[in-house]
């Protein structure tokens, strides 16, 4: 074979001559061709010659299929058996060269990229959703090799250094990945005392290399990452793979540590789900920042963070129904899911794009941002249903009920809903029909309420589709969606006027919510019993419940931290400051256990800011 050929020609070639040398009887062993592939293919070309062997393939394979001559289609028969052999020999090739197929492949790429494409060409052997993405040990050696453009490329030398840095640096942390969950008094989760505890003030004494170390130590004192990132303003492209190395490795240590968590497998998943939408985040928002200083820093941040949420989106506990907010207990982070939007746009319509556009319309909604949440949720309908991914179809089904519900509009928010529940009941899917059920008979309620009907034998059949749902979702085990059916069914009775019946479910409901994470739910529960509560004139656990719920709905930027305010507002111009101050200081310690003593100290503050505004 000639070395002048074309690499695809030269390959062909080589195929022809092991099937020729076999018919002609000169092929005595499998380890023949082995050994003749071994010589004949060059590192890093692997994917060419499959291309090459497949043709082959084909070509004869319809050769022996379109031949009526015996004797012709006995040879093509033994050529086809040759190919087979080599296709055989050359799975064994791959198995065994695969490692250094895979580093001269990575060093082909970055090498040959051009220098805006360098580092995504980078982050792409690095990416968790690629088959066979590159281990630390062979990007240790991906870094060796690398260096042997140093001297005519600075980027790739960069790039090599980054690698070697990072790969030390993970060294570094990886024992103490998890050692901040054992700290005195903490709980699992990214929150802590700012700049003391937690796991970035943990990994920022580890860590000996001074950029990663600054970001932990800015997260750990809950600073914004974007802030940080445009502050960095000699950032270069080593600090930068460096960086990326240790995020990912941390990111994906922590989910691997928790999905193999036996004693409690949903407090397992819902810090598998804190830990990647925790990350993704810091990415969007790395890459914000450092977008300013260079423009490749900005979409490998992106690149990452899209890497991260499609990884996220194949797992069994992606949550179609929300739960998100279990990870942002960080101020810095409370408006975080905005910066995930843009680099979706950017995307084509894939399955993993509609179970994200899922979740951020699911967060939009519990922003108060409804017309947003209802414009993802309608994208994500039409993915899904595109890409065959029912589940996912259903679920937007019924985020888009409950969308129109905070709108309004029932009408449509009843038209989804039984959209969803005759869906869900043709595809077997009975999360999706549970959830439709509450849908439908809470939106029936809300219209009821809207339309002033009071006879009771009105609300009858909604409030039954409601204890239907409750049903199906306690044999399912879905907490996250039981945790919105008990809410729905407490705020259905408190519409009715029954207001012991409405707080023995939303006691129920924020119970569930506090159980699988989701701080919106746990804030609306306690909302709606504080109004509960006020129309059985309980003055003392209105204030506590709402107080507690304001709270919590302000701390994740939803808008609806306004109604216990208001009703807060009410209360204490009835029994005066004084009587008010008292019953807040009668439950201080209930409340410092669930928000801290900067939570309950907030209260009085968030107050002042809802009369200044009104």
């Amino acid at each position: 074979m000639s070395d002048s050929l074309p690499l695809r020609d030269r390959y062909l070639a080589l195929i022809d001559e092991i099937v020729q040398l076999t018919l002609q009887g000169k092929i005595s062993s499998v380890e023949m061709v082995y050994q003749m592939l071994q010589k004949g293919i060059t590192s890093g070309t692997g994917e060419i010659f499959e291309l090459a062997l497949s043709d082959r393939l084909s070509s004869i394979q319809s050769q022996v299929d379109g031949e009526n001559d015996e004797l012709k289609k006995a040879k093509a028969n033994r050529s086809l058996r040759a190919i087979k052999t080599i296709q055989n020999q050359w799975q064994r090739y791959w198995e065994q060269n695969k490692a250094i197929e895979a580093i001269a492949l990575a060093v082909r790429d970055i090498t040959t990229a051009s220098a805006d494409e360098r580092l995504a060409t980078f982050l792409r052997f690095t990416d968790p959703n690629q088959k066979q993405p590159l281990n630390s040990s062979q990007l240790q050696q991906l870094a060796k090799a690398l260096q042997q453009f140093a001297q005519v490329d600075a980027d790739i030398e960069q790039i090599s250094q980054g690698i070697t840095r990072g790969l030390a640096s993970w060294q570094s942390l990886q024992d103490n990945l998890i050692s901040w969950m054992y700290e005195q008094n903490r709980e699992l989760g990214f929150g802590g005392v700012p700049g003391e505890n937690g796991p970035w003030a943990t990994w920022a004494k580890k860590v000996n290399s001074d950029f990663p170390q600054a970001l932990f130590r800015s997260l750990a004192l809950e600073q914004s990452a974007i802030e940080f990132a445009e502050q960095q303003r000699n950032v270069t492209l080593s600090n930068w793979v460096e960086m990326a190395l240790i995020l990912q490795y941390l990111q994906r240590g922590l989910v691997t540590w928790f999905d193999q968590q036996p004693y409690n497998v949903q407090a397992g998943s819902k810090l598998s789900i804190s830990t990647f939408l925790t990350f993704a985040v810091i990415w969007s928002q790395l890459a914000s920042g450092l977008g300013n200083a260079a423009a490749i820093y900005g979409y490998g941040g992106s690149q990452i963070m899209l890497q991260i949420l499609r990884n996220f989106a194949q797992r069994s506990y992606f949550p179609l129904y929300g739960g998100i907010f279990a990870s942002f207990s960080g101020s810095s982070l409370r408006n975080a899911l905005d910066y995930l939007d843009e680099p979706l746009r950017q995307v084509e319509g894939t399955q993993e794009k509609a179970r994200i556009l899922t979740l951020l319309g699911y967060s939009q909604r519990a922003l108060g941002q409804y017309q947003r949440s209802i414009n993802f949720h309608q994208q994500a309908l039409e993915i899904a249903r595109n890409a065959g991914d029912r589940p996912c179809e259903i679920a937007n089904l019924n985020h888009l009920s409950r969308t129109y519900v905070q709108e309004k509009d029932y009408g449509e928010a009843i038209n989804y809903s039984q959209r969803a529940l005759i869906l869900s009941r043709q595809a077997g899917d009975r999360t999706g029909e549970a959830n439709a059920l509450v849908n439908l008979g809470y939106s029936e309620v809300m219209r009821s309420q809207q339309l002033e009907q009071i006879e009771p034998e009105t609300y009858g059949m909604p409030i039954n589709y409601l204890e239907q749902g409750l049903k199906l979702l306690e044999k399912l085990g879905d907490i996250q969606s039981k945790a919105l059916c008990l809410s729905s069914l407490g705020i259905a009775y408190l519409v009715i006027k029954e207001a012991p019946t409405a707080i023995k479910y939303l006691e129920d409901g924020f119970k569930t919510a506090q159980t699988c994470g989701d701080l919106y739910l746990q804030g609306r529960n306690l909302a709606s019993l504080a109004e509960a509560y006020y129309h059985l004139q309980n003055a003392e656990k209105a204030i506590y419940t709402g107080a507690l719920g304001m709270y919590l709905l302000e701390q994740i930027a939803s808008n609806e931290w306004r109604q216990p305010a208001g009703l807060l507002t009410i209360l204490q111009g009835q029994i005066g400051k004084e009587a008010f101050q008292n019953f807040l200081q009668q439950h201080r310690p209930k409340i410092m256990a669930i928000i801290g003593i900067d939570g309950y100290d907030h209260i009085p503050e968030l107050l002042e800011i809802y009369r200044q505004d009104m």
